[in-house]
This record gives structure tokens, sequence and C-alpha cells, in this order.
């Protein structure tokens, strides 16, 4: 393996650990469903992508008289991943068109980063107790925290008995937040001192 695909795959994993899946969120009114939007899929896992030297491109691309949507991950080594989704659209419409290069780009970038989605509001809400986690902005915050902290994160994750960041409940996110930024306070007084 060489050194780029090594930093690469080394990034990538990092970001994989912190991705969530994507939120159905939007409605499909044909078939009385929801579904993951583009959007939906891009907040699951283009920041974490991007923290970690990993961006993502999706240019159009002309192929044996057909239209792709060509999904590229570039990391900042310069080695890069891609997978092509074929644009498919019934009618010859501007918005029938369009609908097939945001189907496009969905699909493609949720399968090369291997991304699920979850109802936001469908088998979890049958749940008598619904258990509402941190946002994804509180996470990215949290993780933050813990490197300024110097808090290992799977400790972090023991600590509160969840499997990652983004699993935190919400009622616990400022007692999470008071307890690093307390940590951080305790660090930076020792080199105060260590200095005087």
């Amino acid at each position: 393996m060489t050194e780029q695909k090594s930093s690469f795959a080394k990034a990538f994993v990092k970001a994989q650990l912190e991705m969530v899946n994507a939120t159905k969120d939007s409605n499909n009114p044909h078939f009385k469903s929801k579904y993951a939007d583009l959007t939906s899929v891009r907040d699951a896992c283009v920041p974490f992508l991007n923290k970690h030297g990993i961006a993502v491109l999706q240019p159009i691309l002309q192929l044996e008289n057909k239209q792709w949507i060509k999904t590229t991950l570039l990391h900042e080594s310069g080695e890069e991943y891609s997978c092509l989704t074929e644009i498919i659209y019934n009618q010859n419409t501007a918005q029938a068109h369009g609908s097939g290069i945001t189907y496009a780009r969905r699909y493609g970038l949720q399968s090369l980063v291997c991304i699920g989605a979850e109802d936001d509001d469908g088998n979890e809400a049958s749940k008598v107790d619904k258990i509402k986690t941190i946002s994804q902005d509180q996470g990215l915050e949290i993780i933050d925290l813990l490197q300024k902290a110097n808090v290992d994160k799977s400790l972090f994750c023991e600590s509160y008995k969840i499997e990652t960041i983004n699993n935190l409940t919400a009622d616990k996110y400022a007692n999470a937040v008071y307890r690093l930024n307390k940590k951080i306070a305790e660090i930076k007084k020792e080199v105060v001192d260590a200095n005087n």
C-alpha cells in the first residue's frame, strides 16, 4: 500500500467513525413514504469527511451517450476514490433532469461512503419513550472539546455508556460540555502555574 493510500485510508476510517445515518425527513407523496434527501445525506457525512481532509466532488459526465454523476472522495494527499451513478429521468424537461441529477448525487454519495438512512419519526416514534440525541453540530463541538481537554473519545463514550459521540442523549449534553470545559480550564491553570 502506498503512503498516499495509507493516508486516505486512515483519514476515511476516522471520518466514518464519526458519520451518522441520514435522516428520512422528506416526503414522497407518490409512495406515501419518507426518504433522506440529498441535504440529509450530505449532513450525515460531508462535515466529517472535510474534518479529516477529504473533499466530495460530484460533476456530471457524458459517457457512451449517457449522463452520469461521478462521486469522488478527494483526499488532501491527492488520493481519490470514485463511483459512477447513471442519471435517469422519464420526461425530457428541466425539472425531471434536475430531479435525476439530485437522485444520482444522493445515491452515489450514500453508496460510496456507506451510510444508511433512518426514520426521524418512523420506527423510533413508535417507542413510548423516544430518546433524543445531540445534533451533529453538538457532536462536533464535543469532539473539539475532547481534543482540547486531551480526553480519549473511547473513555468519554464509556463514561456515558454510549457507542459513539452522536449517541449522547440531549439531556446529558450540558453536563458533558461543563465537565470538558472544566478539564480544559484545569489544563490551562497547570500550564500557567508551571510557567510561574
